[in-house]
């Protein structure tokens, strides 16, 4: 259920995502600016519309969306892709869509905290992301 997601989330650590950015062409500049942002993630729900909202002082980005349901995204580094989020074994994914490119957000509760990996389809490369909850919403 996509309740358990619901809360506020803070960024406690992450591994190899300048790596994962630099794979999908992000510039040195904002890998460089996104590498030292600690973003909090805020995560609510209006009956089936899901809004993840993230807010860091390099740049806050905002989707709502229906599982299941593509839409089209602006990505903190301006890629324009479309985007699809489903709910799988009790993980958000996220599918992101561009320029014949795929990337893959996976979102999951491990032991109080959101691991967020992210994998890029051209090399399989992962950067991963650690955030633990500072406000529970529901």
């Amino acid at each position: 259920m996509c309740n358990r997601f619901v809360g506020t989330w803070k960024l406690v650590s992450s591994e190899n995502f300048d790596d994962y950015m630099k794979e999908l062409g992000v510039g040195l500049a904002t890998r460089k600016l996104g590498g030292l942002s600690k973003p909090s993630v805020i995560i609510s729900m209006k009956g089936d519309i899901v809004t993840l909202r993230t807010e860091s002082t390099f740049k806050n980005t905002e989707i709502s969306f229906k599982l299941g349901q593509q839409f089209d995204e602006t990505t903190a580094d301006d890629r324009k892709v479309k985007s699809v989020v489903t709910l799988e074994k009790g993980s958000l994914v996220q599918v992101q869509k561009w320029n014949g490119k795929e990337t893959t957000i996976k979102r999951r509760l491990v032991d109080g905290k959101m691991v967020v990996v992210s994998t890029s389809l051209g090399n399989n490369l992962e950067g991963n992301k650690y955030y633990s909850i500072t406000a529970n919403c529901h």
